[in-house]
């Protein structure tokens, strides 16, 4: 049979034997993580014709593998340049083995962190090979090595064998490559197009189920990061995989809110900048510190119906405005940072703090701050170039950047930086040097002590459980720190000048057996400081409320592009959240959801807030309701790409 296989496939055969290779490569690994994951798979699909739709998956993936070498076969598969084909075919069938092997044992750990196969966020950490093999060293050490030993193990078998076939792979005759050539190019290109509908195969075609992690099983990790690579291309025009709508139609729709009712946009060159007037008639302004918690999702409130690890948060919450019903834009730190900071929809695209056409005159608060001068800061207790951070704030109204590297001798520096008692150490030194100076100030605190492999200081909290190392325990001295930093900055003379926000950036881990799992967007959000009178803030609210809410709280006036609801001038209307998962977008109006799928129909469903459940309709929304979702993701990349999100310059 051998001798059968290598004389039939000629000059491919070394191609043959790793087209063989991949596709059992991915297919054992994808029957184990169905078998890990069977009882979500089976809650909503039959298994096998899951399986079968994963071969066609892996033959996409052989096939975009093939081209190349393909291509190039006429060029190198006759007479002296036979022996570079064959090295060459060796290389690059090794190259692939070697990154499939890489990504598919990495694909368990990533579904334990963020409940779906690699995608976009394994590029995007792939970015920092420090921060993530000091996490995977601290925190994963066994796995690390585990699968540090098993890739090198399959590697040398996959190269013992390719180097075997490499000897033993021989020429077609002229005759019959010239007549097997162009059959295989259009074999190749079935493989990848899988379909003979209008559009090739993507991802989407393999979202057959309400499951987003069940949907992503049925591909591979390779197609899906390749995928990824492929999309980022195509940033600017992201929100379109859910279709289009007019410009006036989308704008129209995007702005149909009761809190901008009132509002006046005049400048069609920023189609979202308004005048707001703030609800609070000051002489000074007030000062203002954000505190964007780390990971900090409602999971962790006893009382948002999560674990009691945070009880300074419990406290503090009869202090100032409470909401009882926000939710994250997203899944990742910059996402939580372009909703809280900058008021930005999110967008399939990577966050806009990583985009290049925002690292300029994209507004923030610092925008509207930084002209009415004052001092506006970073503080953060790692390295302020991770996530692109620092060039997205100093280019666009931040002042100042403290980061690890500026902090005096911290007391703990784990692998994300410094501790959080070091970060608020830095930021009340730097707000007390502010107040000297008599100089308002607008402070971005950003924390990371509650970050895997959860490191922390010994001896500061009594453990919630053991071991040491858990999300509940960091969770707990996160808390621990913002507890003591708010009860220092209470003693400080600028307190009664200052307004706080403390709300969390995103969960710590968003997951669930939907195609947007709603309650891991939830978090806690509180507004205290100054002369804030307690409330609890029922209705549902996003993160781009906070922008517009502090603002009018603070007492400015100007212009801004934020479209935000003022919770100061209106708490009590129907409220609305913006969540993307994925490559799903939701649009939340209380209990009611319109999910968006990229060129799928669109999908509605029910949230139970109580019973933090889903439930997907059988009825579609109305195309009202789906144009409705659609103007909300189509107005912010709109936005981006013709650079209109920033003040008058």
């Amino acid at each position: 049979m051998k001798k059968n296989l290598r004389s039939v496939s000629g000059p491919y055969y070394l191609l043959v034997v790793m087209t063989i290779m991949i596709l059992l490569l991915l297919s054992v690994s994808r029957i184990g993580l169905f078998v890990w994951q069977y009882d979500r798979i089976s809650a909503v699909a039959s298994v096998w014709p899951l399986l079968i739709q994963g071969v066609r998956a892996d033959l996409i993936l052989v096939g975009l593998w093939l081209v190349i070498p393909l291509l190039l076969a006429p060029f190198l598969t006759a007479g002296k340049w036979f022996s570079v084909w064959r090295w060459f075919c060796y290389g690059w069938a090794l190259m692939g083995l070697t990154l499939f092997i890489f990504v598919e044992l990495s694909t368990p750990q990533f579904i334990l962190q963020y409940d779906i196969r690699p995608n976009r966020l394994y590029i995007e950490y792939l970015k920092y090979p420090e921060e993530v093999f000091s996490t995977l060293w601290q925190g994963f050490r066994a796995m690390l090595l585990g699968g540090i030993a098993v890739t090198a193990l399959l590697i040398w078998c996959a190269n013992t064998l390719l180097q075997r076939v490499r000897l033993r792979t021989e020429p077609y005759q002229k005759k019959t490559f010239w007549l097997t050539w162009p059959v295989l190019l259009v074999v190749v290109f079935g493989m990848i197009r899988s379909t003979t509908e209008h559009r090739p195969a993507n991802p989407a075609l393999f979202a057959v189920t309400s499951d987003a992690l069940v949907n992503s099983l049925v591909i591979n990790s390779p197609y899906s990061v390749l995928y990824a690579i492929y999309s980022l291309k195509h940033e600017a025009n992201s929100s379109e995989i859910y279709g289009k709508l007019p410009f006036d139609e989308m704008l129209a729709l995007a702005l149909d809110w009761p809190w901008l009712k009132q509002a006046v946009f005049t400048d069609p060159g920023l189609p979202t900048l308004h005048y707001s007037q703030a609800t609070a008639k000051r002489a000074k302004p007030l000062n203002l510190v954000i505190i964007l918690e780390e990971s900090l999702g409602a999971t962790f409130v006893e009382s948002l119906g999560g674990v009691a690890v945070t009880p300074e948060l419990e406290k503090l919450k009869h202090d100032g405005w409470w909401f009882e019903q926000m939710y994250a834009t997203g899944t990742r730190s910059v996402r939580g940072i372009e909703a809280v900071v900058s008021g930005f929809m999110p967008t399939p695209a990577q966050s806009v703090v990583k985009l290049s056409l925002a690292q300029q005159n994209f507004y923030t608060l610092g925008s509207t701050l930084s002209q009415q001068g004052y001092n506006t800061s970073f503080i953060y207790g790692g390295e302020a170039h991770f996530d692109n951070m620092r060039s997205y704030f100093t280019g666009n109204g931040i002042e100042q950047v403290i980061d690890l590297p500026q902090m005096d001798n911290p007391v703990f520096v784990g692998s994300w930086g410094a501790s959080d008692e070091d970060l608020f150490t830095a930021a009340s030194k730097h707000l007390d040097e502010m107040h000297q100076h008599q100089r308002p100030f607008f402070s971005l605190v950003f924390s990371s002590s509650n970050h895997t492999p959860f490191e922390f200081p010994d001896g500061r909290i009594d453990l919630h459980e053991q071991p040491k190392q858990t999300v509940n325990n960091a969770v707990k001295y996160a808390d621990y720190s913002l507890g003591k930093f708010i009860a220092h900055a209470r003693q400080q003379p600028y307190w009664q000048n200052t307004l706080f926000l403390i709300v969390a950036d995103h969960d710590n881990r968003v997951y669930g057996n939907n195609l947007v799992p709603v309650e891991k967007f939830h978090i806690p959000a509180l507004i205290l400081g100054a002369d804030v009178i307690p409330k609890r803030i029922k209705p549902v609210a996003s993160q781009i409320d906070l922008a517009p809410t502090l603002l009018s709280l603070m007492g400015i006036n100007a212009q801004t592009p934020l479209i935000g609801r003022d919770f100061s001038h209106d708490d009590i209307s129907p409220g609305r959240a913006l969540m993307q998962f994925d490559q799903y977008f939701a649009l939340m109006e209380q209990q009611q959801l319109t999910i968006l799928r990229p060129q799928q129909n669109a999908v509605s469903g029910v949230y139970d807030p109580v019973g933090k459940k889903l439930t997907l309709s059988d009825q579609a929304p109305s195309a009202t309701q789906t144009k409705r979702a659609l103007a909300q993701v189509l107005l912010p990349s709109y936005l981006y790409r013709q650079q209109q999100y920033h003040l008058v310059n």
